[in-house]
């Protein structure tokens, strides 16, 4: 009887080797989970996330709310205290988490399902008409300047609020990925079990998205994570230059109100820390998290 080891590819599949007692390879979220960085990711955003869905129990008053004494003092009542136009300013901190995560979550599932279908099918049709157009359209967005396009789009639109920051976060923010991804699929589409699809007469939509795809999991996590990051950084900037959704209460708005009312010179510093420490505390976590999942698709950086 034949025995055999396990060989561990960059998904975290295994592969036999006669002779050898098979060892199981470990799953994906275990190497994940094995990062002590990502680890610490994981645990800030779950506490993100629970304050978002658990919002209106935490947050002591509606986040609109204007009828309090203007400028008061962190207290029982008020934690941070008021701004200048009565709002708590805890309550607004608690809401804007539920905006950031909205943000991140749909911004990143757009910009990572356009840099998906570009990149994937610019790399398996490589040298072709195809490839040619897909890849000047992905260096065309990759060169315009994100940022200053993002506020043109924003600025000159009619209608503002949420659905318009993530369709421009999305649209914007796909390029990079688009092309990691592309010179993946372009080392992956001589193998054999992409010739074998073919000689079986799958169509490339097929041979793309269920064979190919999924031995790139961990990047396209990866860039799903990075997109995300960018797209919560994209809002919160949009919103501090005043081009925010006006009808909702985000840490991007609240830094702007701060701005606006001049909350520095006045010395309300819990006013302008707040969202900026949370902000940043959440995408740092973001980035922990894309740590572990580096592991994933790169056995040389794990430490075992």
């Amino acid at each position: 009887m034949t025995t055999g080891t396990t060989a561990t590819r960059g998904d975290g599949d295994t592969a036999t080797v006669e002779g050898v007692e098979p060892v199981e390879s470990p799953r994906w979220y275990a190497i994940v989970w094995r990062s002590g960085k990502a680890r610490v990711g994981i645990v800030i955003l779950a506490v993100y996330v629970l304050v978002a869905v658990f919002a209106p129990l935490i947050a002591p008053y509606d986040p609109t709310r204007s009828d309090f004494d203007q400028l008061l003092e962190p207290s029982a009542d008020h934690w941070l205290g008021t701004n200048t136009t009565g709002n708590d300013i805890f309550s607004q901190l608690i809401y804007g988490t539920r905006v950031s995560l909205l943000v991140g979550l749909l911004g990143g599932l757009l910009s990572t399902a356009i840099a998906l279908v570009v990149g994937l099918i610019a790399g398996y049709t490589e040298g072709t008409l195809i490839d040619e157009v897909l890849s000047f359209v992905t260096n065309l967005a990759i060169v315009v300047p994100a940022l200053p396009l993002m506020i043109v789009l924003v600025s000159y639109s009619e209608v503002r609020g949420l659905p318009l920051i993530v369709f421009v976060i999305g649209i914007i923010s796909w390029a990079g990925h688009a092309r990691a991804k592309r010179s993946q699929i372009i080392t992956l589409r001589n193998r054999d079990f992409v010739t074998a699809a073919k000689f079986a007469g799958d169509s490339m939509w097929r041979i793309v998205f269920r064979e190919i795809m999924p031995n790139m999991i961990s990047l396209v996590a990866a860039g799903f994570v990075g997109a995300a990051t960018g797209a919560i950084g994209a809002e919160a900037g949009l919103s501090f230059l005043g081009l925010g959704d006006p009808g909702s209460v985000s840490w991007g708005t609240m830094l702007y109100q701060a701005q606006l009312q001049g909350a520095e010179a006045q010395g309300l510093w819990l006013w302008l820390l707040a969202p900026g420490l949370a902000l940043s505390i959440l995408i740092t976590a973001l980035v922990f998290i894309n740590f572990g999942i580096d592991l994933v698709g790169n056995p040389h950086l794990r430490d075992d």
